[in-house]
Order: C-alpha cells, then sequence, then structure tokens
C-alpha cells in the first residue's frame, strides 16, 4: 500500500542507518548491510544515508561501505548520501556515480570538530570550501553538517549567534544545503523554535534540515517544533536507533522515523511511502540491532 498526499512534496525524508549502525560493537557482515539498505530503499524515502567514506579505524562498522554500495539497488526514487570527513573521504566518494550526496560534519564546536575530524574548525572550513568545488565539478551535491548545532558537553562557547555566524561562513563558501545537527540530543523544541525559523528567513537560498538526537520521551515534541519551525528536510532512523560514537560514551538515539510518519499522517503531510516495505524493514531490522 502505498500513501500519498498532494502536500507531502515539500517535505523531504532523509533515513539514517549509517548513523544507526556507525557505533554499533559487533561489526555487520556486508551481506546484512545490503539485505536491510535496499529494503529501505523500497520504501521511497527522498534520501538514504547509507554509508560512509572515513577512515576504517575511526568507524570500522562503515569499512565496507564501497562493496555494500555495489550491492545496492537504486532503481527508485532514492538519492544515496555519504559520509565523508575530509578531502581523501570526497575523492572516493565522488568517483561513484551512484552517489548523490556527500555529508560533512562541521561542527560549531571546536573541541568535537577536532575529536570527529582530526581538524580544526578553520581547517574544516576549507575542507568544506573544496568540497564544494569537487562536488561542483562532479554533479554531486554537498550537505554540510552545523554538528554540536544546539550546545555541546564539552563547555564550549555556543549561543544562536554562533550558528549564525558559521552558517554566513558556509552560505558565501557556495553551501546549499544545511542541516543543524544536534549530535548528543541537548536539544529542545524552544531551542529547534529559536534557532531555525531565523535561519530559514536570513538565507532564504539555503535548504535547512535537522538532524536531531533524542530520548524516547522527547521525540514527538521535537518532531513537532521541527516542522512548526519550518524544517522540510528532516533526518531519522527506524526505531530511532543509533547515535554518534565519536561524540559521547553514552549514545542518544535518533528520531525515530516511525514517529515522524505518524506525526506527517495526523497532519496530512506523509511522504510517498511503501508502507509494505517499511513494514518488512522494521522486522528485519531485529537482524542488526539486538
Amino acid at each position: 500500500m502505498n500513501t500519498k498526499t498532494e502536500k507531502s512534496k515539500d517535505i523531504k525524508l532523509v533515513e539514517c542507518p549509517r548513523d544507526a549502525m556507525q557505533g554499533l560493537q559487533d561489526f555487520v557482515p556486508t551481506e546484512l548491510k545490503v539485505a536491510y539498505l535496499n529494503l529501505l530503499l523500497q520504501v521511497g524515502f527522498d534520501t538514504l544515508d547509507f554509508g560512509s567514506f572515513v577512515s576504517p579505524k575511526a568507524i570500522p562498522q562503515m569499512r565496507d561501505t564501497e562493496e555494500v554500495l555495489g550491492q545496492l539497488d537504486i532503481s527508485g526514487k532514492t538519492k544515496l548520501l555519504a559520509i565523508v570527513a575530509n578531502l581523501k573521504g570526497v575523492e572516493n566518494a565522488v568517483k561513484h556515480n551512484e552517489i548523490n550526496y556527500l555529508g560533512f560534519p562541521f561542527s560549531i564546536s571546536e573541541t568535537f570538530q577536532q575529536r570527529n575530524t582530526n581538524s580544526s574548525i578553520a581547517q574544516s572550513l576549507a575542507t568544506v570550501e573544496q568540497m564544494l568545488e569537487i562536488c561542483d565539478k562532479k554533479q554531486k551535491e554537498a550537505v554540510i553538517y552545523l554538528s554540536m548545532g544546539f550546545g555541546n558537553p564539552y563547555g564550549d562557547a555556543w549561543n544562536v549567534d554562533i550558528i549564525t555566524h558559521w552558517t554566513d561562513q558556509l552560505a558565501k563558501k557556495g553551501a546549499k544545503i544545511i542541516s543543524v545537527a544536534d549530535t548528543v540530543g541537548v536539544s529542545t523544541p524552544e531551542k529547534i523554535k529559536t534557532i531555525l525559523p531565523p535561519l530559514v528567513k536570513e538565507f532564504q537560498a539555503i535548504e535547512f534540515g535537522l538532524h536531531l538526537h533524542s530520548t524516547p520521551q522527547q521525540r514527538l515534541e521535537k518532531i513537532e517544533a521541527a516542522f512548526e519551525a519550518g524544517c522540510t528536510r528532516m533526518d531519522s532512523a527506524l526505531r530511532g536507533y543509533g547515535g554518534c560514537p565519536m561524540a559521547a560514551d553514552n549514545l542518544t538515539g535518533n528520531i525515530a522515523t516511525e514517529y515522524v510518519i505518524d506525526y506527517l499522517t495526523t497532519k496530512g503531510l506523509t511522504a510517498n511511502l511503501n508502507m509494505e516495505k517499511w513494514q518488512e524493514a522494521m522486522l528485519f531490522s531485529t537482524n542488526i540491532f539486538h
């Protein structure tokens, strides 16, 4: 059964199995990854964040991204997004015609930028500039994540002006898609409603998304705040699995996709999803997340 509405075209749902799997201690066999991702590709999300081109020492779970990519069925409408953390990753990712988006975690926390990509904010800004140029030449789109966009656990300075400053810097470099990323679950409905609307108003050429993390108790109120604040690109993961292993020892899960689907359904905004395949993916996920 396909669920469709006229209003859904303005909402882009980004399913994030890569984010869900990357923190797992036990390596997920390649064939299991492929089977799971191919089910999710049949659901019909706008984008699938499927893997990353990063050092296997940093994220061992994603060391088979290239092998996985070669076995994915991309005959549907869903676009593929891969995460990169440096120019080597960018150069490896753009070789693959199947990949549409390259995502880069640009942190507004100096501590996390060093921890996550082993580079400073200034160095990362230079990387983003080169990445944007390469993406333009290779006909890829860059998604820049403002990591620690809602605060950080390290005591680094954080406020709305800092977010606006770095958004402006990225816009001047040519960024077209920016996703404000929570990373560690410190976002609140109040912060979401305070941060997003002014950005959308000031930087009208940029497509803004949200990548939120949350405890199960806060998911619904964060989802509601996100869409009320004007979010049109929402990251989530089936059952809310996942979290960033580079950010903290105690992972805070992603926003659960089923909560997003339920919320949009109540508002008459459900995306064009194959709900039978979604249910299959929900059942199959128990093979990966024990």
